[in-house]
């Protein structure tokens, strides 16, 4: 019974230890937030794909090294920099972690003028307008009628006032950028 106890001790220890992976580069993770408003939870659940160079990017407290890092590290550390920024006093990160596909999402980058910049999931179907609601649409600022869509190194400009503009449908890795209004609040 005693050489028993520390062998299931040990194996109880290395299952685990196993269980807690290095996020790697090019993978993704899943991110989910507790312990703030449920309407603040929708800025920061959600995939984030893991660059190749192993970095993320998060609303308010943009890029973070995550390669190389276990889950419950990086959580630790991501709910100290929203309470050192004081953004949140008192948030509760979770993190699912897979170099495999399973989590690898599709996604479009939305930035510029809206109310939460960063890489969003892509959805079959989806719309240019879609996409940047799915940012929290543009802040007061941002000038909705010359919208960048950069796609395969060109850029092309739409009028989000437009039906047709709106409709135009978006495909992943697609990048959209809100710029400012001008003088005339164009």
């Amino acid at each position: 019974m005693k050489t028993i106890l520390p062998c299931i001790l040990f194996l109880l220890l290395t299952i685990s230890g196993s269980l807690q992976a290095q996020i790697e580069a090019g993978g993704a993770i899943q991110i989910t937030i507790q312990g703030v408003p449920i309407a603040e939870q929708g800025r920061i659940n959600g995939g984030y794909p893991v660059s190749d160079k192993g970095f993320i990017t998060m609303w308010k407290v943009g890029a973070i090294k995550v390669a190389g890092v276990e889950s419950d590290v990086l959580a630790r550390r991501i709910e100290t920099l929203y309470r050192d920024a004081e953004i949140y006093t008192s948030p509760v990160i979770q993190i699912i972690a897979d170099s495999s596909d399973n989590l690898t999402l599709q996604v479009v980058t939305v930035g510029g003028k809206v109310r939460a910049p960063g890489p969003k999931p892509f959805r079959r179907g989806m719309t240019l307008y879609q996409a940047v609601m799915s940012a929290g649409g543009p802040t007061e600022f941002g000038a909705i009628n010359r919208v960048s869509l950069y796609r395969n190194g060109k850029r092309y400009i739409y009028d989000l006032h437009k039906g047709e503009h709106k409709l135009l449908k978006i495909y992943p890795r697609d990048t959209i950028d809100i710029p400012q209004k001008n003088v005339f609040g164009k």
